[in-house]
């Protein structure tokens, strides 16, 4: 029903306007239980056991994110006797509430239900997962000062050697796409201490890939690596950028993903942390691997069955192939 979706798509928009909006932990506790409650009958429009699975088990760590979120903001509260977000200073609640923000987001070593639930979801929900839910989290990630350096360190160069490791031996595309973020997350979260603004610029950049990335499955109709092989069948045009959008996600240069990997070295390195820096580029060539293997799949074989006679992507609608458009010249071009 469209009043239903227009509701939820608002009550999505809501919750994060709330938490980027509020400088008091509990109307940033609110903004993101609405922002849970709105997505969750969106996740489980297809009644699918897989949709429901994956609906339950986001609702339990979203709530237990949100409980610890509250708990800690309440012992800064008594603590500090303040609630201001930007004014915290005791060192327990600023961990507590990285862990739960970090739990939130889906950062290693609290990642293991970002791959299970994208996986039950279809592709647009999963976008709006991958994109959208990530906001109202780093708003308040960027807005928590004087939060200890190891902490954010620690999960940033953990998530991003999770996401490596965990791409590789996955067949099917959302859960590579699930480790995908969890690695560009780490990035982001490597760099937030000392360059706010490059943590801005990777997620910005991230979005605008992953928008294309998802798209173009949406397109494809593939969920699975299998499925990649007859893309050439089905859009033969697409099929061709598919790889570039890929080894962007990737961050190879000259395209656009490469900018904010490099942005964060370099500074990585004027910080002194040259060996965070390679360790953290050793693990980019982990997913670099596993993007090239979903590239080979695209365009390196060839489809059992050549149905050129039946080509769905001359009647694709304009409501999917703009943003395509879009999202797809960004993510190569924008470097």
């Amino acid at each position: 029903n469209p009043y239903i979706l227009a509701t939820l798509l608002f009550g999505l928009g809501l919750g994060t306007t709330i938490t980027f909006a509020s400088s008091h932990w509990l109307l940033a506790w609110m903004g993101l239980e609405i922002n849970t409650l709105a997505i969750i009958p969106l996740m489980a429009q297809h009644h699918h056991p897989r949709a429901v699975e994956a609906t339950t088990k986001y609702f339990l760590t979203q709530a237990t994110a949100a409980a610890m979120l509250l708990f800690a903001s309440t012992t800064n509260a008594w603590l500090t006797g303040q609630w201001d977000i930007q004014q915290m200073s005791h060192p327990f609640p600023l961990t507590l509430i990285t862990l739960a923000l970090a739990l939130k987001i889906g950062l290693a070593p609290m990642h293991t239900w970002l791959p299970e639930v994208l996986q039950g979801l279809d592709l647009p929900t999963g976008l709006v997962l991958s994109t959208w839910q990530k906001l109202a989290p780093f708003a308040l990630l960027l807005q928590i000062q004087n939060v200890n350096p190891t902490i954010l360190v620690t999960l940033g160069l953990a998530s991003t050697l999770v996401g490596g490791w965990g791409g590789l031996n996955q067949t099917q595309l959302r859960k590579v796409l699930a480790y995908s973020s969890i690695a560009h997350l780490g990035w982001m979260i490597l760099i937030l201490q000392y360059s706010p603004s490059l943590t801005l610029l990777a997620l910005l950049t991230y979005f605008v890939m992953t928008f294309s990335t998802f798209l173009v499955f949406k397109l494809n109709k593939s969920t699975s690596i299998n499925a990649l092989a007859i893309s050439w069948t089905k859009a033969p045009i697409l099929t061709s950028l598919t790889p570039l959008v890929l080894l962007s996600l990737g961050g190879l240069p000259p395209l656009t993903g490469f900018m904010p990997k490099w942005l964060i070295l370099q500074e990585l390195a004027k910080q002194d942390l040259a060996p965070l820096a390679t360790l953290a580029a050793l693990s980019a060539l982990l997913s670099l691997y596993f993007y090239l293997r979903i590239s080979y799949a695209m365009t390196l074989t060839m489809s059992p069955n050549n149905l050129t006679g039946v080509t769905p992507w001359r009647f694709s609608s304009p409501q999917l192939t703009l943003p395509l458009a879009i999202a797809t010249t960004a993510t190569i071009s924008l470097l």
